[in-house]
């Protein structure tokens, strides 16, 4: 019998009741290895001691103590251990309870910043297409996902998009990586010279592209040049790392591989590693001390923001993250898992790209590789083949859309940073399984 929970679809799905490091179990007992890390949140497993050790502490102490009101302990510590490890120039932290509520946050306190700072007529927000940034309104409408904003475009506030720098599909023939990574950042120049500077408040981006693209690393240069155009022309530079922040990549920020410092930076997903619900938005100290300076408050604010219980999870998590060699493990294990898809897949006739940092991976699947055609969205590839996997005990994240919002189709791959190499050819080794039965489902 059907039970009341409002769930994602009208799908029926198996019930989790217990997790094993990589694996999460359900009611029949059937074992998923989880190869996405639910949607790349749960990098450190799901049974870490440490972490579930802190909640336990944490529990018997206080769960909660509104902000209006209290600080706390484990909120104290958090943002210190975050602060300690932040781009040059990041000096606090906004605690909240996850990622689309962070990019609201960071939109909010960019209009905040620019009213105390005698700006009033920045109010635009410049992003690119092909992007994801959250499902609330103001993060959605941000973002560049056409079939998540497509149902709620009389709601959205205006912005404004530009195309990603996603070499796979946008790089010309003969174009240096370099020339390459300098044209498509100078797209956010000639839009802000378009909108008129001074009325532009602020860029956000994803340092690696998530669910929307699958895992697309940005071309050399391209985020030094995004910092440079942001700074000519006084723009706020929003980086969105709450998918491939928090080790997910090979370091604990995401952005640090590329050398820059963003004026705020937004987290969660791995911040919490499934074990509570939180996120967080990071602010320069200039962007802090105007406000501080000003009118003294951020206009903001929710009743769980800065949870004692989810910050004391993120705490453990952050310490463990923070632990030598652990980000040398991502980035080896993201290595070996890039080697053993190229060795499965690198050839595959319907695989064109395996991209990515870390272990955040990302396949996209094509019609045909020599042109880089398509495949029919009405074959519904991704999404037979979650459920190819999902039969053979993977979990693994499906995209469609990947292209333009209609066409291209990608697999995510964001597997806990504990994984074994056996675990990595397991893993392998049902996808490509999941993918040929998927193509052989769907062939005209």
């Amino acid at each position: 019998m059907a039970g009341h929970v409002f769930g994602r679809s009208a799908a029926q799905m198996p019930t989790a009741v217990a997790g094993a490091g990589c694996y999460i179990i359900d009611a029949d007992g059937k074992r998923y290895l989880d190869g996405s890390g639910g949607a790349a949140v749960s990098c450190l497993g799901h049974d870490h001691p440490a972490v579930r050790a802190a909640l336990h502490a944490q529990i018997d102490k206080i769960a909660f103590a509104h902000t209006g009101f209290f600080t706390s302990e484990p909120a104290e510590v958090l943002c210190d251990a975050l602060i300690a490890a932040a781009p040059k120039g990041i000096e606090k932290v906004y605690l909240l309870s996850g990622g689309s509520e962070s990019v609201e946050a960071a939109l909010k306190l960019a209009r905040q910043f620019f009213l105390e700072t005698g700006e009033p007529r920045r109010h635009r927000v410049i992003a690119r297409r092909q992007s994801y940034h959250g499902n609330t309104l103001g993060a959605l409408a941000a973002g560049g996902n056409a079939w998540r904003r497509e149902k709620y475009a009389p709601l959205l506030v205006e912005t404004y998009h530009i195309d990603p720098c996603y070499a796979y599909r946008h790089q010309a023939v003969g174009e240096s990586d370099a020339a390459y990574g300098r044209r498509a950042a100078d797209a956010l120049r000639t839009e802000i010279e378009r909108l008129g500077p001074e009325t532009v408040m602020a860029f956000i981006a994803e340092p690696v592209v998530g669910a929307t693209a699958g895992a697309v690393p940005p071309a050399p240069g391209y985020f030094e040049r995004i910092r440079e155009i942001c700074d000519e022309y006084g723009v706020l530079l929003i980086l969105d790392e709450v998918m491939c922040g928090m080790g997910r990549t090979g370091t604990l920020f995401a952005c640090e591989q590329d050398g820059i410092s963003p004026d705020i930076v937004t987290i969660a997903k791995g911040l919490g590693a499934g074990y509570a619900p939180i996120g967080a938005m990071l602010a320069s100290g200039r962007i802090y001390d105007a406000i501080a300076q000003g009118s003294g408050s951020f206009q903001h604010g929710h009743t769980y923001h800065g949870h004692p219980l989810a910050a004391a999870a993120a705490g453990a998590v952050v310490e463990t993250l923070r632990a030598p060699g652990t980000m040398a493990q991502v980035r080896a294990k993201g290595a070996t898992l890039q080697s053993r898809l190229e060795a499965a897949l690198g050839q595959h006739s319907h695989v064109g790209d395996i991209r990515g940092r870390g272990l955040f991976r990302g396949i996209e699947l094509v019609e045909d590789r020599d042109t880089k055609r398509p495949l029919d969205p009405a074959r519904k590839v991704s999404a037979r083949i979650k459920a190819a996997a999902m039969a053979r005990g993977l979990i693994c994240y499906p995209g469609s859309g990947t292209i333009d919002g209609k066409h291209g189709d990608h697999i995510l791959l964001a597997p806990p940073f504990i994984i074994e190499d056996k675990q990595i050819d397991a893993l392998v080794h049902m996808l490509a399984e999941a993918i040929d039965d998927a193509m052989a489902a769907t062939q005209a």
